[in-house]
């Protein structure tokens, strides 16, 4: 008889050890699946926070883009004369485009435009 008591002990001992390993290796099982889960949640957090950025930056380049037009259509509307132009060219060395912008910022002020291009 205590044989057959020691087997069923055993026997109780290794269906014990079964079971936890079935329980530890579902709870590795279960703490993966949350990790990756996880992972997955923060994707689309940073997925959502990448596109409100880039539609920020978006609205941001649309503005400044639409300040730059505004400012170039009010500068045309400056008018300069020619021999200013070359003047200011000729005497700084510089591009006849960039003398009249110059000289189309300062709305025509010569002076005001060297000054600026000399400093």
């Amino acid at each position: 008889m205590e044989g057959s008591q020691d087997e069923e002990v055993y026997g109780d001992e290794v269906e014990q050890e079964k079971s936890q390993k079935k329980s530890a290796k579902h709870d590795s099982g279960a703490a993966d699946l949350e990790k990756v889960t996880d992972y997955a949640e923060e994707q689309e957090i940073m997925a959502s926070d990448l596109a409100g950025a880039m539609t920020i930056i978006d609205n941001m380049r649309k503005k400044e883009d639409a300040e730059r037009i505004a400012k170039e259509k009010e500068l045309a509307k400056v008018s300069i004369q020619k021999e200013d132009v070359d003047l200011i060219a000729n005497e700084l060395e510089i591009s006849r485009i960039q003398a009249e912008r110059t000289l189309r910022e300062h709305l025509g002020n010569v002076v005001e435009a060297l000054i600026s291009l000399t400093n």
